[in-house]
């Protein structure tokens, strides 16, 4: 469950918004061509340890006969982070130049084990219907299907879509719903405004970012448990410069190394 949220936490930045079923939207936020990385870090001990990387890439391209943004996410963990949880995970998703999401696959290697999920999105009368596939280290199979009167998105396209935010007029404690699929099902976060603060990445690079908390529903405890905090660049691009995750074991921390090909002018001091 710990290795799912980290690589769950990289992605899942930010926030959904709340409009029709499929959701059109126009994108201000990334272009075809843009290149993210990251340093992750792990507290060893009271002292951080480089334990591995992670880097986001987004093209304009096709799927399904479409014209469509294809977004792609690997995450590698080091021989250091092994000790704690392997960490090879290939995440791939596609939405419409509107931002709807089309389909998502995730490929992670646990251990010995290897996992595959995937979501085909479609839109009809107003709703979204969304057909999940798990394939487990078994080769076993779980699938499911749900149709929704909301917007539904996955931990990779989410992020496409929630790049396009507009936070004007709020305040510290605001916060949003996050309704998210998988292979094996949907859940709901919330995400929690606190503020701004400046953030150093690991490019040297200082940077305006808006500070947000993120938080799932726990059954067995009922009540939502916060398990990472986000810093996101103040700009029209909300790219995320930090994010501090908190784990069973310990925590782990992402720092951005690297920003190509953004769209727009990004908030440094």
């Amino acid at each position: 469950m710990q290795k799912k949220k980290f690589s769950l936490l990289i992605v899942l930045m930010m926030f959904t918004l709340s409009a029709s079923s499929q959701c059109p939207l126009v994108n201000k936020a990334f272009t075809s061509g843009e290149f993210l990385s990251y340093n992750l870090y792990y507290n060893w001990k009271f002292v951080w340890v480089k334990v591995g990387t992670a880097s986001l890439s987004t093209v304009l391209t096709r799927y399904d006969g479409q014209q469509a943004y294809k977004s792609s996410l690997i995450t590698r963990g080091n021989g250091k982070l092994d000790k704690f949880f392997v960490m090879r995970d290939t995440l791939l998703g596609y939405v419409t130049p509107s931002l709807s999401p089309l389909y998502f696959r995730k490929g992670a290697v646990e251990g010995k084990r290897y996992r595959v999920d995937e979501v085909w999105y479609s839109y009809k009368n107003g709703k979204c219907k969304v057909k999940m596939h798990r394939q487990k280290s078994d080769r076993s199979h779980i699938r499911s299907e749900k149709t929704s009167e909301q917007c539904v998105y996955d931990m990779l396209n989410i992020f496409t879509r929630a790049r396009n935010f507009d936070p004007a007029g709020w305040k510290k404690g605001h916060t949003v719903k996050i309704p998210v699929a998988d292979g094996n099902g949907m859940t709901v976060a919330i995400l929690k405004y606190e503020g701004k603060e400046k953030v150093q990445g690991d490019n040297g690079v200082k940077y305006n970012c808006l500070k947000l908390a993120y938080s799932e529903w726990e059954e067995k405890n009922s009540k939502y448990r916060q398990y990472a905090t986000f810093f996101v660049t103040d700009d029209d691009n909300h790219i995320p410069v930090r994010i501090d995750i908190t784990l069973n074991f310990g925590i782990a921390k992402a720092f951005v190394t690297s920003m190509k090909g953004i769209k727009n002018k990004a908030a440094t001091l």
